[in-house]
C-alpha cells in the first residue's frame, strides 16, 4: 500500500514541476499587434487635434468645413486603432487563458490519483492496524512518507492555487476587455455618424457650385471603360495631368524669349514641382500584410502596399491633390486615383465606398472612402513619372 502511494507522490512531484510559457512566438505577436494599435490611436488622435486647430483659425466657411471633415476623418481612424487595440487585447488574454488551461489539465490526474490515495488512507480506520499483519509497520512508513513529502506537496500546490487565481483574474480581464471594446465599436459607430454628417453637408455644398465637373467625370469614366489596365488607364492620366500643370504654368507675356538652352518659366516650375517629395501619410489604419516588389502566391509582383484593415475603415487622402478618377475599375473594385502634381499620383484600390468625385480637390486627411465588410484589404501605390515609389521613404510618422 505504502509503495503504491509513495510512486504516487513522486509522480506527482514531477508533474507539478514549473511549466514553460507555450506559444511564446503568438502571444508576442498579440502584444505587438496591441502595441502597434495604440501607436496608431495616438497618431490618428494626434491629427484630429491638429485638423480642430486649423477649423479654430480657418478664415473661411470652405476651409473650416473641410478641416472640421479632416478631423472627423482622424477621430474615425483613432477610434478604428482604439477597436484594433481591443480586440488584440482579447485575443492575448485567451492566448493566455488557453495556455493555463492546458498546464492545469496537465497536472489533473496526478492530484485526481494523490486525492483517491489520501482519502483511502482517511477512511482506513486506525483500530484496523492493530488487527492486520504488517498494518502497523506500513502505517508507520506512511506516516514518515507524508512527514517528508506534505511540505513538498505544499511547496508545489502553492504554484498551483497560483495558477488557479491567475486564472480567475485572466477572466475578470477578459471580460473586461469584451466591455471595453463594445464602447470601442459604440463610439466608432457615433464618429461614422458624424463624419457622414460632414460629408453630406459638404457636397450639398459642391452640389450648388457643380458646373463641369459632370462633363469631367463622364469624360474620364470612358477614358477607364477604353483603357486596357490600370498601368494603361493611369499612364493616360499622368500625360493629362502634365499638359495640364504646363496650362496651369503659363507666364503671361515675356519682355524676351528664353535664350537658347535655358528652360523656360514652366519648365523650371515643373522641375521644382517634380523633385519636391511630397509629405505622405498611408491613407487607412492596419497591418501591412504584402510591401512593394513582393511576389504574391500568383507570382505577380506588387507595385504599392497592401494593408489589412477594420471593416468599413475609414480611407483618407495620403497628401493633398486633385481627383483624377473615382469609380469601379475591373478587377481592382472602387478606385481612386489622385494626382499630388508634379509627376506625383497615388492609386488606391479595393474600395467598397467612396466619397470624392473626379475633379475633387483634396487636403491630406480628407475622408476619400471607406473599405468593405468582410476581411477588407487596401492597396496603395505612388507614382513619380509613372514608376513606382517606396511609400516607406515617404510615410510620416506622425
Amino acid at each position: 500500500m505504502w509503495m503504491r502511494l509513495l510512486a504516487i507522490f513522486a509522480f506527482f512531484s514531477a508533474t507539478l514541476a514549473p511549466f514553460a510559457l507555450a506559444q511564446t512566438t503568438t502571444r508576442e505577436a498579440e502584444a505587438e499587434a496591441l502595441q502597434e494599435a495604440n501607436r496608431q490611436r495616438a497618431i490618428a488622435q494626434q491629427r484630429a487635434e491638429q485638423f480642430a486647430e486649423q477649423a479654430d483659425a480657418a478664415r473661411t466657411d470652405a476651409e473650416r468645413a473641410a478641416a472640421r471633415e479632416a478631423a472627423a476623418a482622424a477621430e474615425v481612424q483613432a477610434a478604428e486603432a482604439d477597436l484594433s487595440a481591443a480586440q488584440s487585447r482579447i485575443r492575448l488574454i485567451e492566448q493566455l487563458r488557453t495556455e493555463q488551461r492546458a498546464r492545469l489539465s496537465d497536472r489533473q490526474g496526478s492530484i485526481i490519483n494523490l486525492t483517491a490515495a489520501l482519502q483511502t488512507l482517511a477512511r482506513r480506520p486506525p483500530a484496523l492496524a492493530l488487527v492486520q499483519p504488517g498494518s502497523v509497520r506500513d502505517l508507520v512508513h506512511i506516516r514518515s512518507l507524508f512527514s517528508t513529502t506534505l511540505p513538498i506537496v505544499r511547496e508545489r500546490t502553492a504554484d498551483l492555487r497560483a495558477e488557479v487565481a491567475r486564472g480567475a483574474n485572466l477572466r475578470l480581464q477578459a471580460d473586461r476587455a469584451v466591455a471595453l471594446l463594445e464602447g470601442r465599436q459604440q463610439g466608432l459607430e457615433d464618429r461614422r455618424t458624424e463624419l457622414a454628417r460632414l460629408e453630406r453637408t459638404s457636397r450639398q455644398r459642391a452640389e450648388r457650385l457643380a458646373g463641369a465637373t459632370i462633363v469631367e467625370t463622364d469624360r474620364v469614366m470612358a477614358l477607364g471603360e477604353e483603357a486596357r489596365d490600370i498601368r494603361e488607364l493611369m499612364a493616360e492620366l499622368d500625360r493629362q495631368a502634365v499638359v495640364r500643370d504646363r496650362l496651369i504654368d503659363l507666364p503671361g507675356p515675356r519682355l524676351r524669349p528664353a535664350r537658347p538652352g535655358e528652360a523656360s518659366a514652366p519648365e523650371r516650375q515643373a522641375a521644382s514641382r517634380a523633385n519636391r517629395r511630397p509629405p505622405y501619410r498611408l491613407p487607412v489604419m492596419g497591418e501591412v500584410v504584402e510591401g512593394l516588389g513582393e511576389v504574391s502566391d500568383a507570382g505577380v509582383r506588387s507595385r504599392g502596399v497592401t494593408i489589412a484593415t477594420q471593416p468599413r475603415a475609414q480611407v483618407i487622402a495620403p497628401t493633398a491633390g486633385r481627383v483624377s478618377y473615382a469609380g469601379e475599375f475591373r478587377g481592382y473594385g472602387n478606385i481612386v486615383i489622385i494626382d499630388h502634381s508634379g509627376g506625383w499620383t497615388t492609386l488606391i484600390t479595393s474600395l467598397a465606398e467612396l466619397d470624392v468625385d473626379v475633379g475633387d480637390v483634396v487636403r491630406q486627411g480628407a475622408p476619400i472612402g471607406r473599405a468593405g465588410a468582410a476581411r477588407p484589404t487596401i492597396t496603395i501605390e505612388l507614382r513619380q513619372g509613372g514608376r513606382p515609389v517606396d511609400i516607406s521613404s515617404l510615410v510620416s510618422r506622425g
